[in-house]
């Protein structure tokens, strides 16, 4: 790859919530883009951490003892095994960071479970 990956860019190629989008890849990890608006579901990723990185927005992750507020240009590593909801009053960009073959809602069986490893 020899050109630089504009985010704007990749974020007008979708338009769906809570669905990640994978944009480039690093060692075992997958960089992906999502939007969000409204509540996810709890869940948890019993392997892995997860970084949030807010590009445009704001959001709030509910953790089981209390929550973190996030706005632009803000992030926040959700460690392995912690519950976690993320919430977005209006709609908000993100940028996620996770190894490869990470599932958005964990082992949580619900209906905001996307498709894994989809390519923008």
């Amino acid at each position: 790859m020899t050109n630089a990956i504009n985010l704007k860019d990749k974020f007008e190629k979708f338009n769906d919530f809570w669905s990640p989008r994978v944009i480039s890849e690093m060692n075992d990890y997958q960089v992906k883009l999502a939007k969000f608006e409204g509540e996810f579901t709890w869940h948890d990723h019993k392997d892995t951490d997860e970084l949030f990185l807010v590009i445009s927005g704001s959001m709030r992750i509910e953790l089981r003892d209390g929550y973190v507020e996030l706005n632009e240009g803000e992030m926040y590593i959700v460690p392995k095994g912690i519950e976690h909801k993320p919430v977005a009053e209006k709609e908000c960009h993100v940028m996620l960071i996770e190894p490869k073959g990470v599932v958005n809602t964990g082992d949580t069986d619900s209906s905001l479970k996307a498709e894994n490893d989809v390519w923008i």
